[in-house]
């Protein structure tokens, strides 16, 4: 396979391309927001509306497994109705979920997370595959502004929520989020409109332009890498999100400081959202990266665990490790798919299975602190789980591509490929 067969799809118009350029920066500014916004208003939430313990965790809890259950489902709606219009689809979820979740009665609230959780999980989908099909020699670049921008509107939302609601109530801090989701919204709808009529592959493709998308990725041995790694890096990043700062206040830190070391941690990671994708993708494969990352896990984690008085350096150092870890795992969706329509598929199953155990891995933890009294034996499953992580992480960097359809016999690696054969203009600029 060469360069070409990987820009297989009709070239488009560059009207259409900075029409595409504005929707995926539209889209991607709002694929946290209305997820990181709620947390630091749940205190007006749980008086408001009466909300038990338990109903509070299963709020935080919610978005992330809604996120993993939907995935799965926008390759089949993109299949069928075309991916402009499904990505459409899921801004006018997460517009409607914002709105519906201010309405002051709890089942609203509930009802309008799954919503908003279920527009998210399938703009997470196909956002690797609209880069790849309309960007195809930009795959390092645009995924880390798409990547950084992720970050920097769930820091945003998560900084203006208090003073939000400060100003005009929890219902003010969480519906406003609902304005530049309708705007993506009202951006995508002509692309949409495109979309239906373009037809998927031109009539004088040659035969072997577009592999071939038969068959099930459940028999790839790459998607099964690919997936397991974007699964615990999601997990690490969850259960430090969560826990942190009741780690650092048992540590001895004060409240507002341990509040401040996660906002750091995740600040730590928006650049780092553009930078790893960016050199990635230049590179033939990426091992290197993956196990930097796992011994920046290893130091962080190890910090927390024998030296949690020298906090601040091991919270700098979890930033560094978790801001790479998913960047770099949403890279490789693009890196190791064939087609814009591998790319989707691929982007389903992973973020399917890595949600879910994203979701279940806080949950884990607390049960673990609650029954141990302490903090290190949930940091010592952490650093356990940095090995598998490690494992799975350097198989799915090696060059090649899923196989989609039956798996080749003996274990051999699917469709191995030279470096030009992805995004070959940044790889040319990096040799």
């Amino acid at each position: 396979m060469n360069s070409s067969a990987m820009s297989s799809a009709p070239r488009v118009s560059r009207a259409t391309a900075v029409w595409s350029f504005v929707g995926l920066v539209l889209l991607t500014i709002n694929l946290r927001a209305a997820i990181t916004g709620v947390s630091p208003v749940l205190g007006d939430l749980r008086d408001a509306l009466g909300l038990s313990g338990v109903q509070v965790s299963v709020l935080t809890t919610l978005p992330v497994l809604c996120l993993g259950a939907f995935a799965s489902l926008a390759p089949v709606i993109a299949r069928r109705l075309g991916t402009e219009v499904a990505i459409a689809g899921s801004l006018v979820l997460i517009t409607l979920g914002i709105v519906v979740r201010i309405v002051p009665v709890r089942p609203a609230l509930f009802f309008g997370t799954i919503l908003a959780g279920a527009g998210i999980a399938m703009g997470n989908v196909l956002m690797p595959a609209v880069i790849k099909r309309v960007f195809p020699d930009r795959l390092g670049s645009l995924t880390g502004l798409a990547m950084m921008l992720m970050a920097a509107s769930g820091a945003v939302a998560a900084g203006l929520a208090v003073p939000l609601d400060d100003a005009g109530g929890w219902r003010l801090a969480l519906a406003v989020w609902a304005v530049p989701s309708l705007i993506a919204a009202l951006v995508w709808g002509p692309l949409a409109l495109r979309g239906r009529r373009q037809a998927p592959v031109p009539a004088t493709a040659p035969p072997t332009a577009v592999p071939k998308d038969e068959g099930s990725l459940l028999r790839s041995s790459v998607a099964w890498y690919v997936s397991v790694f974007m699964g615990l890096a999601s997990l690490m990043f969850y259960v430090l999100l969560s826990w942190l700062p009741e780690i650092m206040r048992d540590a001895g830190y004060a409240p507002a400081t341990a509040g401040m070391m996660v906002s750091t941690m995740l600040i730590v990671g928006i650049p780092l959202g553009f930078f790893v994708p960016v050199f990635a993708a230049r590179l033939r494969d990426q091992r290197g990266v993956v196990a930097a990352v796992a011994v920046t896990m290893v130091v962080g984690i190890g910090g927390l665990l024998l030296a949690p008085a020298a906090g601040w350096v091991w919270v700098l150092t979890l930033g560094l490790g978790t801001g790479s870890a998913f960047p770099l795992a949403y890279t490789l969706l693009s890196l190791r798919s064939p087609s814009p329509s591998a790319a989707a598929r691929l982007s389903g199953m992973a973020q399917t299975g890595g949600y879910i155990l994203a979701g279940f891995g806080p949950l884990a933890v607390g049960v673990l602190h609650s029954a141990t009294g302490g903090w290190d034996v949930s940091l010592v499953l952490l650093l356990a789980l940095v090995v598998p992580e490690l494992v799975f992480g350097l198989l799915a960097a090696r060059p090649g591509f899923v196989r989609l359809g039956p798996a080749r016999p003996e274990g051999r690696f699917e469709q191995p490929i030279e470096r030009e054969d992805l995004a070959a203009p940044e790889s040319a600029r990096a040799r």
